[in-house]
């Protein structure tokens, strides 16, 4: 003897009828949204990380990381989804990678300035200043240990946002 089974096809087609709205272009602008949120959240992180390695002393550094500053690299792909984002700032990479205080072959320079306390100020105009001698200054770091506290936060970012992204599109 034949069993007859029937089955629901309701939940299936609504659940096809969501996906397609969502393909259409409203879970990609989540996508994007997403994205965008990132990279304000790594800006932080950087900014954050800037600080506490106690970096700066002008903050033009510290400013180079927000979105809409002259500095500011802030570059989006919408088709491949992508988001670029840094500073123009040229001393930037010393800062973060370490650098040499004089060009290659100067063991010496002098360098205008005047000293207020322990802090030199550099002033091209001063008839003050200081000899430099060629040494390597380290690097702080701050960019790569910004990608890693973000790298470690992503996995839970990504967990929330999917089941967002599952209740609203997929949910019946």
């Amino acid at each position: 003897m034949s069993k007859y089974v029937y089955t629901d096809f309701s939940q299936m087609s609504a659940f096809f009828d969501r996906f397609g709205q969502a393909a259409k272009g409203d879970f990609k602008r989540d996508m994007e949204l997403f994205l965008e949120g990132l990279g304000f959240e790594f800006l932080r992180i950087v900014e954050d990380e800037i600080i506490r390695r106690k970096v700066i002393d002008t903050r033009l550094l510290l400013i180079s990381f927000q979105k809409g500053n002259d500095n500011n690299i802030w570059e989006m792909n919408e088709e491949g989804l992508t988001l670029e984002v840094g500073t123009n700032l040229e001393y930037a990479g010393y800062v973060n990678d370490g650098h040499w205080t004089n060009p290659k072959g100067v063991d010496m320079r002098w360098v205008p300035g005047r000293w207020e306390g322990d802090r030199f100020i550099h002033d091209p105009n001063a008839k003050t200043g200081m000899a430099l001698k060629q040494h390597w200054v380290e690097g702080t770091h701050y960019w790569e240990s910004g990608l890693k506290i973000l790298e470690s936060i992503f996995p839970k970012l990504l967990d929330v946002k999917l089941q967002e992204w599952i209740d609203k599109y997929f949910s019946a």
